[in-house]
């Protein structure tokens, strides 16, 4: 297949790209370059624009015989998103909608579009099923959550088939250790202690250790970047096969404290990381867990790096080789 993959260059993206190709795939890149970067590239067709610049849109589709779309652009902190909403629902809605514009203008009938956990908001069961009650409590998950009705309802009209996978903390590194996690500013837990553990940070912050959970302190269910990516082309297969418009959660099954995490990750590196205990943060749920059941019997998905330990020693081994990421 020849498969567009927009923001391609970002994090997850330049995972997806990775696995494409590793797997005999023609790839195009679509990405502003605004937090993505062109040395996550292994390979493919870049073009550099935004999504909503019909010209580029066009210009991409018409020079290249597309087959399907991949989706990961997007705006995705939590806390921006509270902060300025507008930026987050023009963006990452607005966006969306052009592409799927310029899909229907060209007549390109399959996207599998990057979701989120944060769509669900408080949980109501733990794991979290993909039918129960989606409430966000921040635009960043209320913009996915509108994209993927507007998904639903553009099957509906232009017969437009899609899967959104809403996954949860996405993170490690490809094993090969030439690509990794990059953001500025870092937000995410394991880059933020590996950090530590080289000396960029003093410490790291532990919000809260007084939750209902074993050990007090918050739990989450870590996924490893290059699993989601087999997911995505094994969503992709299923919807060029006949399947159906769905929504599938992508996890580990299982979840891991940041305690946890933190010890692990000083097994890992050696390093005695120092870690503080500090007030809660606002709107921490205590758990977050996934169930993939329904991906794993779906979509035959099997996820290979669901140690916690083997995700942050594929980390580990990027961020000891790239100090200050992706800079040269």
């Amino acid at each position: 297949m020849n498969i567009l993959v927009c923001g391609g260059a970002g994090y997850i993206g330049s995972h997806m790209v990775a696995y494409l190709l590793e797997n005999g795939h023609d790839v195009v890149i679509l990405d502003n370059l605004q937090t993505g970067h062109k040395d996550s590239l292994l390979g493919g067709k870049l073009y550099i624009g935004d999504l909503k610049d019909n010209e580029i849109l066009d210009k991409v589709f018409t020079e290249n015989k597309i087959d399907a779309v991949i989706d990961f652009a997007a705006n995705s902190l939590v806390g921006e998103s509270v902060e300025n909403p507008l930026k987050y629902f023009d963006n990452n809605i607005g966006s969306t909608i052009n592409l799927l514009e310029a899909m229907n203008r060209h007549n390109i009938k399959y996207i599998v579009f990057s979701s989120t956990a944060a769509t669900y908001g408080e949980p109501e069961n733990i794991p979290i099923l993909e039918q129960d009650k989606t409430f966000p409590t921040n635009p960043y998950g209320e913009s996915k959550l509108a994209v993927e009705k507007i998904l639903k309802w553009c099957d509906k009209a232009y017969g437009i088939k899609y899967t959104a996978l809403r996954y949860f903390n996405a993170c490690g590194a490809h094993i090969n250790g030439n690509i990794g996690e990059d953001h500025e500013p870092e937000s995410h837990l394991i880059p933020i202690i590996l950090q530590a553990a080289l000396g960029k940070r003093e410490k790291i912050m532990i919000f809260g250790d007084d939750y209902n959970t074993e050990d007090g302190t918050c739990v989450r269910d870590y996924v490893h970047v290059s699993d989601l990516a087999s997911a995505h082309l094994l969503a992709l297969k299923r919807l060029k096969n006949g399947g159906e418009s769905k929504i599938y959660n992508l996890g580990n099954g299982k979840g891991f404290s940041v305690k946890e995490v933190v010890d692990v990750a000083r097994k890992v590196t050696g390093i005695n990381i120092k870690a503080e205990i500090a007030a809660r943060r606002a709107g921490d749920p205590a758990t977050l867990i996934a169930s993939s059941e329904k991906a794993i019997k779906e979509l035959g998905w099997e996820p290979k790096f669901n140690s916690l330990e083997t995700i942050i020693e594929t980390a580990w081994k990027w961020h000891k080789n790239h100090l200050n990421g992706y800079e040269k």
